[in-house]
């Protein structure tokens, strides 16, 4: 694997380490920091620095980081705020290029705090010193071994799994919990208020550690939204990484000029670049570490058909629902499976998946019914529930089941139900990396997540298509003229424009006609051909339809006169003080599904496309999904799958199939369209009508609303 960075390899490998700010007084935080240090057993120089100086745990303390000999490359800083920089500054000139700054006091006390972190930082780049902090606990490694944690004893175990956090505080409970729970540390890296050091940047010499097989994160934002999705994407081919991002629903709705600029708030946006990154996203802590202990500890399956084994039906039902609720299906039992069974098995037993053994199930039964299951070709997988036996002791079913376990090639995982019956057996699985959980539940969603890991590892990979028939000069040309047209009102272009941007993409567009009066309406739609329909265009007025802006299915002269005078009068008795261009005519298409396809600018993550139920539909239902753009195939194919539109679209009841390969085209276009004109700040096609299969797809109407920032 690629070695870290070389600026951050002082960082997980130092070969000396001071502790400036270490303290004789065991209540003060320069003194825990020092201690972990040292009982650590970490192997390479150990060094305390405070101007008062003396001796600490058998080794001398210096009065100055200048008076510190080699080798030395890391520094650990815990003083007061307003001595950090000039502690810093000592640490540039002895030559050191990384520093940890455990310190609080800066941004997130406010603007004094954020200018003394300002000043760090300045002496940082201009020494090219690398820095960790301020306001955060350290990190430690349980296999260097190295801790440079003020956090009291006793730390985490060795393990496996790498905790990577924004908050501090989090880190001390984790590693609680974590020995808890009977799982170990590979690592824990406190980030902080990430000055300089961020979360992407400790990922590739993270899964760079061959201790750590799974990488959790605890994040609060992300530094560089693309920047993180390119780096985690290249990182989670190697390893999974699960993510508990907090602060959801601080940001609240925001202001937009369209449904697509409405629905993409940062929930949607962090789902999509996840999604993209190959990032799995967890709802709550618990739920991080139970699918990290499942990741590290076993192979993933080949498939989503799962087997259940159980002594008792409640159980197995519950599983059932579980493994279904997940995305996950019982396994259907070959021949072979069964007559295996029913030679172990009471003849009143369940020989169907679940596989209910009944209460009297032997320790011999339990091993050898799991040893047939995970034989049968069909079982991707199996779930084992075991409540308190009525005979044996759960320890003892444990102890049979773990050499089972150990040899299969196929996910197990273990339904431990109960608490002071069966801590033999949660000792016998913990101590054996198999991961149990107290109910059916918690295990269904494990063995999903284990799925949902293998089948990222066979996604198609390809990058998003390029399409060259493209006219970019044309956009380029109608937002030029657009920006410098003084004409122009706020931000929203002219539907005319809109659909001539379209057109450059070749995303198929109806004519329209912009008529100022009820003559030219009927002029136009004798061109256009009857039927028609008739549509208020205003910058004012984003929803017509909730104006009586629109007229549809008009088929002659007299209701294209009457139609236009009523939705005139309509819009101005809504809003009077709304601009009118005019009203706009439209050939009327033939009956079909109304979706909406959107893009939008996200100031964290770039171009975001959408998808979902249009037309009348999108805010009630709220049927969308996001991506990141441009799209690549399977992202937009995932689209589609995810929504009731989508699904839809392949023909439901008494609604013949539509053309959804023209809707897939046509999201992968306006995803390229996005990507190349970020001053495109949303776009939206709602409706676009989706014909029968073969017929195509049309935006019927566009809004476009134009940032010269983007």
């Amino acid at each position: 694997m690629a070695s870290p960075p070389h600026t951050l390899i002082p960082f997980f490998s130092p070969k000396g380490v001071a502790i400036i700010g270490a303290s004789r007084d065991p209540v003060k935080l320069g003194y825990g920091l020092a201690r972990n240090l040292v009982e650590s057993n970490y192997q390479g120089a150990i060094y305390f620095v405070n101007p008062k100086g003396g001796e600490m745990f058998n080794r001398p303390v210096y009065a100055y980081v200048q008076e510190v000999p080699n080798p030395l490359d890391l520094a650990v800083i815990l003083i007061p705020a307003p001595a950090v920089p000039d502690a810093l500054l000592q640490c540039a000139r002895r030559g050191l290029r990384a520093a940890i700054l455990c310190s609080g006091g800066f941004r997130e006390t406010g603007p004094k705090g954020a200018a003394l972190e300002e000043e760090c930082l300045s002496i940082a780049q201009r020494y090219g010193m690398r820095l960790i902090g301020p306001n955060c606990i350290g990190l430690l490694d349980t296999h260097l071994p190295l801790d440079t944690t003020f956090l009291p004893p006793p730390g985490p175990p060795p393990g496996d799994v790498a905790f990577i956090s924004h908050s501090g505080a989090i880190c001390a409970a984790v590693i609680d919990w974590a020995r808890g729970q009977g799982f170990g540390l590979s690592r824990l890296i406190s980030l902080g208020n990430q000055v300089d050091v961020c979360e992407t940047d400790v990922l590739a010499p993270t899964v760079a550690d061959p201790f750590t097989r799974v990488l959790t994160l605890y994040l609060e934002s992300v530094s560089n939204g693309r920047r993180f999705v390119e780096e985690a994407n290249h990182t989670s081919f190697q390893k999974p990484i699960i993510a508990l991002k907090v602060g959801r629903f601080s940001s609240g709705q925001r202001a937009a000029a369209s449904h697509t600029g409405a629905l993409a708030g940062q929930e949607n946006a962090y789902h999509a670049a996840f999604r993209r990154a190959g990032v799995i996203r967890a709802e709550t802590s618990e739920e991080m570490f139970d699918w990290a202990r499942a990741l590290a500890w076993c192979p993933p399956p080949k498939g989503r058909a799962m087997a259940v084994l159980t002594n008792a039906g409640g159980p197995g039902v519950t599983a059932a629902d579980a493994l279904e609720a997940n995305g996950l299906q019982l396994a259907t039992f070959t021949p072979e499976t069964h007559k295996k069974l029913a030679k172990l098995l009471p003849p009143v037993a369940s020989l169907q998946n679940p596989v209910d053994m009944l209460a009297s199930a032997t320790v011999e039964q339990y091993a050898e019914c799991l040893r047939v299951l995970i034989e049968d070709p069909n079982v991707n997988g199996v779930m084992v529930i075991l409540p308190p036996p009525p005979m044996d002791s759960a320890g003892a079913v444990a102890r049979a089941l773990i050499p089972v376990i150990h040899t299969a090639q196929k996910p197990v995982i273990i339904a431990l139900m109960g608490d002071r019956m069966i801590q033999e057996a949660v000792e016998h699985f913990r101590a054996s990396h198999i991961p149990e959980y107290r109910f059916p539940e918690r295990a269904a969603s494990a063995l999903a997540i284990l799925a949902e890991r293998a089948e990222f590892l066979v996604r198609d990979q390809s990058p998003p298509p390029l399409f060259e028939d493209i006219n970019h000069q044309a956009v380029q040309s109608l937002l030029e003229r657009f920006a410098g047209d003084s004409s122009s009102l706020g931000n929203v272009l002219p539907q005319d424009l809109a659909m001539q941007i379209l057109d450059a993409y070749h995303i198929p567009t109806l004519p329209i006609r912009l008529a100022k009066n009820a003559e030219e309406a009927i002029k136009f739609a004798h061109e256009l051909t009857y039927p028609v329909v008739l549509k208020i265009d205003s910058p004012d007025i984003p929803h017509k339809s909730d104006v009586g802006g629109v007229m549809l299915n008009l088929t002659d002269a007299g209701a294209v006169k009457q139609g236009f005078d009523l939705i005139l009068h309509n819009a101005k008795q809504a809003q009077p003080q709304a601009y009118i261009n005019g009203v706009q005519v439209q050939h009327m298409l033939p009956p079909g599904q109304e979706t909406i396809i959107g893009a939008v600018q996200d100031a964290q993550f770039g171009a975001l496309a959408m998808f979902g139920s249009g037309g009348l539909e999108v805010e009630g239902l709220r049927d969308v999904a996001f991506a990141l753009a441009p799209m690549t195939q399977e992202e937009a194919i995932h689209l589609l799958d995810s929504t009731w539109a989508g699904k839809r679209l392949e023909g439901f009841r008494n609604l013949p199939p539509a053309d959804r390969q023209a809707v897939e085209t046509i999201l992968l276009r306006l995803g390229q369209l996005a990507g190349d004109f970020p001053q495109l700040a949303e776009m939206e096609i709602n409706p676009l009508r989706v014909l029968e299969e073969g017929q195509g797809a049309y935006a019927v109407d566009v809004r476009m609303r134009y940032d010269q920032k983007g």
